[in-house]
């Protein structure tokens, strides 16, 4: 019994413990634990013997700090900082609680590899205008924010994060938020650097250029785009100009120039001697010569997709700089946390002086360099010009947020000349005028609406003019010409991620296309002037595969076109391509490609004794009924297969191909011979092999690149019916290397060919006297051959910090270092006195140039 009492005892002491625990228990809380605040407001009206008044769903679930003070009045203004809860006394006892509609917010970004901080992040907060960066702490706050509103947090490298204000009230210390690291998966790159850095081979054999990690080439101190890609095996110029690139023995204007998805139909200044495209906005660049993907359309040779700078930066960035032909700038304004506007300029300083490099493109440019009659004498010719080009483009950005993006492109291309010469040996005045202009504007939005499925839009519009005027003075003859081609299309591609090894593209493309063509001769009196438009529907898939264990890459798919001329014809076309790669071993790559291309739109060629020494291209739609000049739909076949090593610093690679295109008319392919103003429509195949060995180490690249090809026509109507292409250039050879020295760069190279093709007149009978006026009579099409070109060209860089913030480069090359007269063309007229003159285009003699460039 005494146990029993006891035992009772003990359990009467305990529940009277328990009945006082608030007054007696709250001195030993732990400060700095984690306590309800309605929990706590219960303790504090005990204590203090005080009284709170509050909507319980405003704060039973906030959670405080127990704070170190033992004031009541610095408890509650501690209590207000960590909970933005408003808390206002009423009179000595009762305290009234009102939940804020705003908050002070603050925090500290962090990158959750190694926790340092991510200063320059992009604070914003949604659905508002206010926004903001963090400090070189990474740290950030604001005041009076919308407690319900969404923080976006944004920096490149890191996934975006979005945190509720609520969640970064005012705590002491403020709190930590971790970005994570943005990885992209990228697409395998077989050669990191291809003959020098910034160039790459990629699986599907296309070549990209990266123009912001460009190296050197020899002869080039800037990384023009149209220049470089003459570096690589089965791209030549057979006349040394930008706008003249036979890509797999194809004419230019089988070429698809895209910049920023519109389609160019200019592409050179100082009448093809440079590039029109500027290259310090220039972010990728991308060469095709087969296994096209089915989203390209037109273009029956190769493509080459220019597209600009298109990420948002919030900091300014730009440069200028200048060469012995034109100055230039350029930059990137960040307007907005999510926009910017990108800008470049430039323009020619021919028209102010003259320099070496002028000089020597001028003579290559305007050139009856040796006008020879019958009796061998030369005449004397004395030329006056004035010259200029210019080129600008702009482009806006403009993100709606992570997932969806806008971006505004817009180029204008300018070439002006006015050009007078003099014959001072028959008396005989020309004064010329030409005007080329080029104007576009394009569009797209792109957007991700999940993780595997994204859409992008893209439309522009795109005006180029060809303005003309040749009159000889001293008789009453006036040629005036204009060729005009206004183009707008539009664009909708969707990609759908089937698995993380299948791809699925699929589109649709509008496209109308309006060519103007007017001529006019006052004497003998002539007329002439043709306006057409031609509308084509596209639609393309494909599907894209890559293995787990990346040895297999396949793109295939197909491209339907229906093609109409509004007042002529109309016509289905079926475009399947096919792009293979597979990873034999370790070093081995096998590559497989084919396609089938179609292009509706030519250039007539007006060679140069119809202007001056000028030629000039003029653009046609395809118009198999037309009387003047019909041109039908051209089509090409394609097929290639390569076999590429690359061992550590070893690249070789060779690849076989076939090619065969449709549907050509003699007017495009600029004939100098009798066939030069015919009407015939025929077809030209090229069979070849082209062969590079690259060896790259981190502080040089050496390659070795030969070509060997076979180019023949067949026009049905000629005779002999098949004979040699005017770009029928069997052997081009290349050999070059460049080297890196801490800041200075070199480049050396030599480039040779053998003759490209030409007609001679007849030895024994070379004038027909039998018509009028007089004809000369020429031996079969391309049975003679010009010598072997030949030339050595040179370049170094130097880079240097001139400010903390300001970078800058100077440049030297020479072209033809030896000097070395390449006959680039030779043909044939009759002066007024029946005699045969020989017309011989020459290449660039030694030409120098010097840049210097600023970067910040």
């Amino acid at each position: 019994m005494p146990k029993k009492r006891h035992k009772q005892f003990l359990i009467v002491l305990s529940f009277l413990l328990l009945s006082f625990y608030p007054k007696n228990i709250i001195a030993q809380e732990d400060v700095g634990d984690s306590q309800n605040l309605v929990t706590y407001l219960q303790i504090l009206e005990q204590r203090f013997e005080i009284k709170f008044s509050f909507v319980d769903e405003d704060i039973d679930k906030i959670n405080i700090v127990i704070p170190e003070n033992q004031n009541l009045q610095e408890i509650l203004l501690n209590l207000q900082e960590q909970t933005q809860i408003k808390i206002q006394k009423l009179n000595t006892r009762y305290y009234t609680l009102t939940k804020s509609t705003t908050v002070d917010i603050c925090a500290t970004v962090l990158d959750n590899f190694k926790e340092n901080t991510v200063n320059g992040s992009t604070i914003e907060v949604l659905g508002s205008s206010v926004a903001g960066i963090t400090d070189e702490n990474g740290a950030f706050n604001f005041e009076n924010i919308p407690r319900d509103a969404i923080i976006q947090i944004k920096h490149i490298g890191f996934k975006p994060l979005f945190i509720a204000a609520k969640e970064l009230t005012g705590a002491n210390p403020c709190k930590t938020l971790l970005l994570d690291e943005k990885f992209e998966q990228l697409e395998e790159v077989i050669v990191h650097q291809f003959l020098t850095t910034g160039l790459s081979k990629e699986p599907d054999a296309s070549i990209q250029l990266q123009t912001n990690d460009f190296g050197i080439l020899p002869g080039l101190i800037e990384p023009d785009v149209l220049q470089t890609i003459q570096a690589l095996p089965g791209i030549k110029s057979i006349d040394e100009t930008v706008s003249n690139i036979n890509i797999r023995g194809g004419t230019n204007d089988q070429n698809l120039i895209l910049w920023d998805g519109i389609r160019m139909y200019q592409s050179g200044h100082f009448f093809g001697l440079i590039s029109a495209f500027n290259p310090y906005l220039t972010e990728k660049v991308t060469l095709i010569k087969n296994g096209t993907s089915a989203e390209y359309g037109g273009g029956v040779s190769g493509i080459l997709d220019i597209k600009t700078n298109n990420q948002i930066t919030d900091y300014l960035a730009g440069g200028a700089g200048f060469n012995l032909i034109n100055g230039d700038i350029y930059g990137q304004v960040p307007i907005a946390h999510n926009a910017a506007f990108q800008f470049s300029g430039r323009r020619s300083l021919t028209d102010f002086f003259n320099t070496p490099t002028y000089d020597e493109f001028f003579k290559r440019a305007f050139q009856d360099t040796q006008i020879k009659g019958g009796t061998g004498q030369s005449d004397e010719i004395n030329r006056t010009e004035d010259f200029y080009f210019y080129d600008f483009t702009g482009k806006l950005l403009y993100d709606i947020n992570e997932n969806h993006k806008i971006r505004v492109s817009f180029i204008n291309i300018n070439n002006h000349l006015d050009y007078t010469e003099q014959n001072i040996t028959s008396l005989r005045e020309t004064n010329s005028r030409l005007n080329q202009t080029n104007l576009s504007i394009g569009g797209s939005l792109e957007s991700n609406w999940s993780d595997v499925f994204s859409t992008k839009i893209n439309t522009y519009y795109t005006h180029y003019d060809l303005d003309s005027e040749n009159t000889t003075v001293n008789s009453p003859q006036i040629l005036s010409q204009e060729n005009e081609v206004i183009e707008t299309a539009l664009v909708l591609n969707t990609r759908f991620q089937l698995s993380d090894a299948l791809h699925w593209l699929n589109g649709y493309n509008l496209r109308e296309t309006g060519v103007f063509n007017f001529s006019e001769v006052s004497q003998p009196p002539y007329f002439n002037k043709i306006k057409n438009v031609l509308r084509s529907h596209s639609v393309f898939s494909e599907v894209e595969y890559r293995s787990p264990d990346e040895k297999l890459f396949a793109r295939g798919g197909a491209r339907v076109n229906y093609v109409e001329n509004l007042d002529t014809f109309s016509e289905y076309i079926v475009e399947p391509r096919l792009n293979v790669n597979y990873e034999l071993s370790q070093d081995f790559n096998i590559e497989l490609q084919g396609e089938f291309k179609s292009q509706s739109t030519h250039q007539v060629v007006d060679l140069e004794q119809n202007f001056l020494g000028i030629e000039k291209r003029r653009w046609y739609i395809a118009d198999p009924e037309n009387a003047l000049v019909p041109l039908p739909i051209t089509k090409s076949k394609q097929g290639s297969i390569g076999l590429n090593y690359d061992h550590h610093s070893l690249y070789v690679g060779a690849e076989a191909f076939y090619k065969q295109v449709n549907g050509i008319s003699a007017r495009t392919q600029g004939f100098q011979s009798k066939d030069q103003f015919n009407e015939e429509i025929g077809s030209y195949d090229v069979k070849g092999i082209e062969f590079l060995i690259n060896k790259k180490t981190a502080d040089y690249s050496a390659w070795l690149s030969y070509t060997y090809n076979v180019n023949n026509y067949t026009f049905d109507d000629v005779v002999p019916s098949t004979f040699p292409n005017n770009l029928d250039v069997r052997h081009t050879l290349t050999f070059a290397g460049n080297y890196t020295y801490n800041d200075f760069r070199i480049g050396v190279g030599l480039n040779y060919r053998s003759g490209k093709p030409f007609t001679k007149p007849e030895e024994n009978n070379p004038v027909n006297t039998n018509f009028f006026p007089s004809r000369i009579t020429f031996q079969e099409p391309n049975s003679s051959r010009l010598p072997e070109f030949l030339r050595v060209d040179t370049s170094a860089l130097y880079d240097f910090d001139l400010l903390p913030k300001i970078k800058a480069t100077v440049g030297v090359s020479i072209l033809n270092v030896t000097n070395r007269k390449n006959i680039l063309n030779t043909y044939y007229r009759l002066n007024s006195n029946d005699e045969v003159e020989t017309v011989e285009s020459v290449s660039l003699g030694l030409t120098p140039n010097f840049s210097f460039r600023l970067k910040f």
